[in-house]
């Protein structure tokens, strides 16, 4: 480790801190203000689409309300996106001339990118057309970020309104939101640091692919097409799918250091700034710090332990004639080095964006640990856009319990009690993510189907399957590239995975919203646990890590940590 890498790390945490309050307040008078920013622009076209959808902005709705029309919407969204690509060869914008998108890729593809995660098991470019990563994907970029900021709001709302004796008890309304999400956040940040993106070398055409002929006389493709404007969206709304196979490792995607460092602060910026918004909520900022720091502690500790190990090298290699004082550079771009590659493999685990500008499958043992352990943990530490903080909550909703059975005291959060009903439909909500990933994984280990589309055995065979399941639960899309997944058990599975990790788990927040709602606030008292200083950040963080801990270590025993002893004896599968 250097301290040149050490400094490129603060700056980033340093930026992340200070974008925070910002973003916060802004998204606070977006989603919860009197009076919306620049309401003769966006306030117009807000009332546009209103018109157009035929919505009642001044409709509210229950937690059943919100949830059936999120849950609609998202269901349509995907059949598009499936029609898209099986049609794509009809369509327009298609100078490569591709042909449909079979089914079982096109449904793994939908179902991704409507749930926020972008997991991709093609080439996209040599898969998809210009208006199938426009229309079908890139749009949905857009939407489901949005819906995970509804998601997040609402259980929010649920927590920290004090509604009136009689009143609705109402979570805000879904389209709303979404709308807002959209005109108001999204799309005025992505247009101008797109053209930001462009000016250091990003391409955004919809030319033709291009031959050439290298100087050795080999002649090349070199794929075109309208990058800048999705890779944009891509990291703001924490999705991750790349234009280009290599994704942010790739030159026209990001071609220099400091569009990998925009690429960076994008993912974190919304997911932190929304931390800022709930404590305008609860009408306590240190509540909202609280979230902060946590997030942040869990960081920091990713972080410094992806970027020992990789700076350390691969100890496979030691004693051989191999020049590691630069660290482990299998798989990783030269003009990010190893600093900027941990640094962006926790980033990009950390929240659900999947992004990726090295290959995680070549990091060592214990750095590839690290995203994999980030996305296990719930993906809460700063996490996708929306998914991150409702994600968040639902941890604080059970450390709150934790600490009122060590304090003898009913559990209290914001002044409402943290009850039966509570408590259970935040247990399913942890419970069924373990419970997707370790039954896929498990099936298939121990599937032919299931093994065929290693490339490695052993140990790290068994990570490229773990992981995969993982990155498709948590909502996250970045892969161990050593699995081949695009094979009908794999697209299919991964697909179904993806849905029930994102919508299985909405639920059961946004019931925690309606129940939290309509009840009454408490005063504080001598009595009751502070939710806003050390002590219970400390109980956070440490809830967090022994529940991914406890729930993941066997399978996490018998992958990265047995192949990273393995080793350190010289031995590798």
């Amino acid at each position: 480790m250097t301290v040149n890498g050490w400094i490129q790390i603060l700056l980033y945490a340093a930026i992340i801190f200070a974008i925070t309050k910002p973003m916060g307040n802004y998204m606070y008078r977006v989603f919860e203000g009197e009076r919306q920013p620049l309401p003769r622009l966006f306030g117009a076209i807000e009332r546009l689409l209103y018109k157009l959808c035929g919505v009642d902005p001044k409709e509210h709705q229950d937690w059943k309300q919100y949830t059936v029309a999120m849950l609609v919407f998202s269901a349509i969204t995907l059949l598009v996106t499936y029609g898209i690509e099986r049609l794509q060869h009809v369509l327009p914008l298609n100078p490569q001339n591709f042909g449909p998108v079979p089914a079982d890729l096109a449904f793994n593809t939908a179902a991704s990118f409507t749930t926020n995660t972008n997991w991709q098991a093609y080439s996209g470019e040599s898969t998809m057309s210009y208006l199938t990563q426009m229309a079908g994907l890139a749009w949905h970029n857009f939407i489901s970020a949005a819906v995970g900021i509804g998601i997040a709001l609402a259980l929010a709302r649920g927590i920290t309104y004090r509604l009136q004796a009689g009143a609705a008890k109402t979570l805000g309304n879904f389209w709303v939101d979404l709308v807002r999400a959209t005109v108001y956040v999204l799309i005025p940040i992505s247009i101008p640091v797109a053209l930001l993106l462009v000016s250091q070398g990003v391409i955004q055409n919809f030319s033709s692919y291009v031959e050439v002929t290298t100087l050795e006389g080999v002649k090349q493709t070199l794929a075109m097409g309208p990058v800048a404007s999705q890779e944009i969206i891509k990291e703001l709304g924490t999705n991750g799918g790349g234009f280009f196979n290599a994704n942010s490792a790739h030159p026209f995607e990001s071609p220099t250091p400091l569009t990998n460092l925009i690429e960076m602060l994008l993912i974190f910026a919304i997911p932190a700034g929304l931390t800022y918004t709930f404590g305008r909520m609860a009408r306590d900022q240190k509540q909202g710090w609280a979230i902060f720091s946590a997030m942040a502690v869990l960081f920091f500790v990713g972080v410094t332990t992806a970027y020992h190990f990789e700076a350390g090298g691969n100890p496979i290699m030691n004693g051989m004639a191999i020049n590691q004082s630069l660290g482990n550079m299998e798989g990783k771009e030269v003009r990010f080095g190893v600093a900027n590659s941990a640094l962006f493999a926790t980033i990009t685990t950390g929240a659900s964006c999947g992004a990726v500008n090295s290959m995680h499958d070549s990091f060592t043992s214990i750095g590839g640990l690290v995203p994999l352990l980030n996305i296990q943990l719930g993906e809460v530490i700063f996490g996708g856009v929306g998914a991150g903080l409702y994600g968040m909550l639902v941890m604080v909703v059970l450390s709150v319990f934790i600490a009122g059975l060590m304090v003898g005291r009913t559990p209290e959060y914001l002044g409402k009690k943290i009850e039966a009903r509570e408590m259970k439909l935040a247990m399913l909500y942890i419970l069924i993510f373990p419970l997707v990933i370790l039954v896929f994984s498990g099936w298939s280990v121990a599937a032919p189907y299931g093994v065929s589309s290693l490339n490695n055995t052993g140990p790290h065979g068994l990570s490229e399957i773990l992981y995969a399941f993982t990155s498709a639960t948590g909502n996250n899309g970045s892969a161990f590239a050593g699995l081949n997944a695009n094979t009908p058990w794999y697209n299919i599975t991964l697909g179904l995975a993806m849905l029930l990790g994102r919508f299985l788990m909405i639920v059961p927040a946004l019931a925690i919203a309606g129940s939290l709602v309509g009840k009454k606030a408490v005063a504080e008292s001598l009595g009751t646990f502070p939710t806003n200083g050390g002590l219970f950040i400390v109980l956070l963080v440490g809830v967090i890590l022994i529940v991914g801990a406890l729930t993941f270590f066997p399978a996490l025993a018998l992958g990265p940590i047995v192949e990273h002893f393995l080793a350190q004896a010289g031995k590798v599968y």
